[in-house]
């Protein structure tokens, strides 16, 4: 998001500001967790653990690429405790009769909020990054230390923190920690934000991001997908501070019927039509972290 006092003839391309207190982002990330063991894990080593969640991962990324699901986000802009502002969008992913994949917008009234817009890089955060996954292939990109063992709500995870090695032009990554289910070996949960910010020596250009919650839900027995995020935080433009709030939901997965190969622990699980899972748009988010009301 950008002030929109700001670059008033170029097109957006700025994005969410995030400067939390300390003490604020502390108690967010630590929602539904339990006591922190820092005792090295049992039975196998670190680098195995990442070894096996990674290419735990790869699957699970190729495998979204084959579901359609809706996106439903809300932002609002805070004058103190009161909403002034808000902005909603619902939209579908879906695929088209020859199976590429496109999105359509299904509801997005006029924006209200205050001091802010919507950018090109909030909705590739929203769609990409905020849906952190981290695979066999981008492990090289990234420090990788292992924190220790710890439990959200009824889940048993590994915890990792990650940032990346060395930043390259033209490129993000993300840089925080994660939660790693402990039998299935998927990313359960997500805390951090995306780097590098952009424009920071630039008043008035300033392209930050947030830090952010993402929690994820199994969908069809097999897969951990990212069911919530969300961001509440103060932006510190150069122009003056404002206080947002986001929730972005993803909702009703299913997969598209296509003969591409998704294999799960050596079984084929990527032909057939499409199915209908649990996750459904009328159910909560995720029993395993639930995250409180926005």
């Amino acid at each position: 998001m950008k002030s929109p006092r700001l670059l008033r003839f170029i097109l957006a391309f700025g994005v969410l500001v995030l400067m939390v207190p300390a003490s604020h982002s502390t108690a967010w990330a630590q929602r539904g967790e339990g006591p922190l063991d820092s005792s090295p894990p049992q039975g196998q080593t670190e680098q195995e653990i990442i070894q096996k969640f990674a290419a735990k991962e790869k699957e699970f990324k190729l495998a979204r690429e084959q579901y359609a699901y809706r996106q439903s986000l809300t932002v609002q802009t805070l004058d103190g405790d009161a909403v002034n502002g808000e902005f909603k969008e619902v939209e579908d992913v879906l695929f088209d009769d020859r199976g590429k994949r496109e999105e359509h917008v299904v509801f997005a009234p006029q924006s209200t909020l205050v001091g802010i817009q919507m950018t090109k890089e909030d909705y590739d955060d929203i769609r990409n990054r905020m849906p952190f996954v981290l695979t066999t292939d981008e492990i090289p990109e990234y420090q990788i230390l292992y924190v220790g063992k710890q439990r959200i709500d009824e889940i048993g995870t590994y915890v990792f923190d990650i940032a990346p090695k060395q930043i390259e032009k033209n490129k993000r990554y993300f840089q925080g920690r994660i939660w790693v289910d402990d039998r299935d070996f998927q990313i359960v949960k997500t805390y951090g934000k995306n780097v590098p910010d952009l424009g920071v020596k630039k008043r008035g250009q300033e392209n930050l991001f947030p830090n952010f919650t993402t929690w994820r839900d199994q969908v069809d027995g097999k897969y951990w997908f990212p069911v919530y995020t969300k961001v509440d935080d103060m932006l510190h433009f150069s122009t003056g501070d404002i206080h947002i709030r986001q929730v972005v939901k993803y909702t009703d997965y299913k997969r598209f019927g296509s003969n591409v190969k998704i294999t799960y622990e050596g079984q084929d699980i990527g032909k057939g039509a499409s199915t209908s899972p649990p996750n459904s748009g009328s159910q909560p988010p995720p029993a395993s972290a639930p995250p409180p009301k926005p």
